[in-house]
């Protein structure tokens, strides 16, 4: 189980970050819910692209982990704490799972299941943004076991 050790690491105020703006695409898309189901599903589909993004390929090469690291970081100074990006790639691939859940629900007349997926989806990037708590990263080393487990099985 040597991945989230040898796994690359990133400053931890880029997904800090990251959770911030997040969290306020996810809020809108709430707002917008209201008026138009479509609309919300656009904006829900961007940060699904987002998080498609970031379980793929990392948070630093995210269109926000891009910001952070050209705009933010270089007004911040060097890293002082980094951690793991194995964890966040995993965290970003549960947020796609509800962002798709989500637009699904917004664009195929189920603006309930879009709301729900979507709320869910805002209460883990606002904990990861207010309170540095990220729930996916957490989750993560449960995966890992596992999928271990299976592998063996």
């Amino acid at each position: 189980m040597t991945t989230q050790i040898d796994s690359p690491r990133v400053d931890v105020r880029g997904p800090r970050f990251a959770a911030w703006i997040t969290t306020a695409v996810l809020i809108a898309t709430i707002l917008v819910a209201g008026v138009d189901p479509r609309i919300a599903a656009v904006l829900l589909a961007a940060q699904a692209v987002v998080f498609a993004i970031g379980a793929a390929f990392g948070p630093t090469k995210t269109p926000y982990g891009r910001f952070f690291a050209t705009v933010v970081k270089p007004q911040l100074g060097p890293a002082i704490e980094t951690e793991p990006v194995a964890p966040l790639r995993f965290a970003q691939l549960i947020g796609l799972v509800f962002a798709v859940v989500g637009v699904a629900g917004f664009a195929l007349g189920a603006p309930a299941v879009g709301l729900v997926a979507t709320g869910f989806a805002l209460f883990a990037a606002f904990l990861n943004a207010a309170f540095d708590v990220c729930l996916g990263c957490l989750l993560y080393p449960l995966a890992v076991r596992l999928r271990a487990q299976g592998v063996r099985s």
